[in-house]
């Protein structure tokens, strides 16, 4: 049975990708918030893609620069779900770091600092779990004290942060 959409103001079904699983088909702005249907929005990252961690750390590096933190995290995501079970805390802890930017660019003070916190949580634990100083690549030590940074910037300071301007560099600075 469907309902009945303000925006469409027609009776509608749930949006669903040619998987048939649900998926919101409404454009999103660059932070991935919801807009109008019919309203122009950012390209959505497609799901389900399985990349190298080289091409996941270059590709979430270009959204992130972009100010697109949320389209980052769905890259994240991918790895995570697609990765070796012995990876995927570093990829969802990642993902968080992300989602914790895209909530601070949103003015999601809150949220914001507490999914920059858990991010950097869970990177750090990983790296020392596995003992693993660089993967990919990749400076955690740098990235979990620019999400502790951040976050208590954003607590600090409250209002929303650009993301861009804001975003981490994953292989440390250059």
């Amino acid at each position: 049975m469907g309902s009945t959409s303000p925006e469409r103001g027609q009776a509608w079904e749930r949006d669903r990708d040619p998987e048939g699983r649900a998926r919101n088909a409404r454009p999103r702005d660059g932070l991935g918030r919801p807009l109008p249907y019919g309203a122009d929005g950012v390209d959505r990252q497609p799901e389900g893609v399985v990349r190298t961690p080289a091409k996941t750390v270059a590709e979430a590096q270009e959204l992130l620069d972009a100010g697109k933190p949320f389209h980052a995290h769905e890259v994240f995501e991918d790895a995570w779900k697609s990765g070796p079970e012995e990876e995927r805390a570093l990829w969802r802890g990642l993902a968080q770091l992300a989602v914790g930017l895209t909530h601070a660019a949103r003015g999601n003070t809150t949220g914001g600092a507490r999914l920059l916190r858990r991010g950097a949580g869970a990177v750090e634990e990983w790296t020392a779990v596995t003992g693993e100083p660089r993967p990919y690549g990749m400076d955690p030590a740098a990235l979990t004290a620019w999400a502790r940074q951040l976050a208590d910037e954003v607590e600090r300071d409250g209002g929303p942060v650009d993301a861009g301007a804001r975003a981490p560099r994953l292989r440390g600075s250059v």
